[in-house]
């Protein structure tokens, strides 16, 4: 099966001896041969730092050397999950231990006790009353679909469905963490591993699309700040269901910011601002670090039996239903 890796370049190979050259000069910049920070390759974001900061570790922002490591080792154990129960939807669906899980296996490399920097307090601002509200909705939804209750292929999630990982913003998962960043004059695009998507990120000051138009990623657009490449993202839709922030709105408006720091790391910062869901702004660091290889094609079910024999299975429970109702 051919790289998608080798798919991404050949459509932004314009110039296609720039874009995997990098250019360290004094002072560790990377610079591309058109004089742009560099910031182009296989980068993870993997990592076992939650978004939020324990309860146990309230006031207490970063740990001791120590500290990490024996929490690393908790974080660790605490995805063998894989206790059997026969029969139980438990045992279909949560049976797993770490051997299928690709976070990572340390703590961001600060120690820091929450990937959250502001607020201070490492954690999420909180919901809006209309937010919370979503978001009880939207996981009874989940559950719902979870449990095979589906009317139709629309019961599923975008994610289900095959037809996106998430909304933005992305946090590390249990795996598929891989990014490819490939440049071009005036372009950025970022390939995520997983359902294998693109986003293109212009340059060069066009306006964001008009608010009638919606899309699973938003309407990206992308400045440079100093070394750092400054993304605005909006015109997101309300049907990206499976992202990991369930209770969003389509208005929510979203900066990234991505600042080469070395030769194997990206410091990448996002900041949220949905006054609909929210209560005040939010913002996250996550490093980026870089990977060995190519980004290979990810193959989701869709096109195959999965979806088919979802719908097919929750037909058959229905008749059952009814035929136990008949005298």
């Amino acid at each position: 099966m051919r790289s998608r890796y080798l798919d991404l370049t050949g459509v932004l190979a314009a110039g296609a001896v720039f874009l995997l050259a990098t250019v360290p000069v004094e002072g560790q910049v990377f610079r591309t041969p058109w004089g742009d920070p560099d910031l182009q390759g296989t980068w993870t974001n993997q990592t076992l730092t939650p978004l939020e900061r324990p309860t146990e570790f309230e006031g207490k922002p970063t740990l001791t050397e120590a500290e990490a490591l024996e929490w690393e080792a908790r974080l660790r154990d605490g995805v063998n999950t894989d206790i059997r129960t026969p029969g139980t939807l438990r045992d279909v669906t949560a049976a797993y231990n770490s051997i299928w899980y690709d976070r990572g296996e340390r703590i961001v490399a600060d120690r820091r006790t929450s990937l959250v920097v502001d607020p201070v307090d490492g954690r999420v601002p909180a919901l809006t009353p209309a937010g919370a509200a979503r978001k009880v909705e939207l996981r009874d939804a989940d559950l719902r679909e979870d449990l095979g209750r589906a009317d139709s292929w629309e019961d599923f999630s975008a994610y289900v469905r095959c037809i996106i990982r998430a909304g933005l913003p992305r946090l590390s998962t249990g795996y598929n963490n891989n990014y490819e960043i490939v440049q071009t004059p005036g372009l950025v695009a970022i390939h995520q591993e997983q359902m294998h998507d693109v986003r293109l990120i212009p340059l060069d000051g066009r306006p964001h699309l008009p608010g009638t138009v919606r899309q699973w990623l938003g309407d990206s657009r992308g400045h440079w700040e100093g070394d750092t490449l400054v993304v605005e993202t909006t015109n997101f839709t309300d049907q990206a269901r499976g992202s990991l922030f369930l209770e969003a709105t389509k208005n929510m408006v979203l900066v990234e910011r991505f600042t080469r720091a070395g030769a194997d790391m990206i410091d990448y910062r996002f900041t949220i601002t949905d006054p609909d869901t929210w209560t005040s702004p939010w913002t996250v660091a996550l490093p980026w670090n870089r990977q060995d290889g190519l980004i290979y094609e990810y193959a989701c079910h869709e096109g195959n039996r999965g979806l088919e024999n979802s719908l097919s299975a929750a037909r058959a429970a229905d008749e059952a239903a009814e035929e136990q109702q008949q005298p």
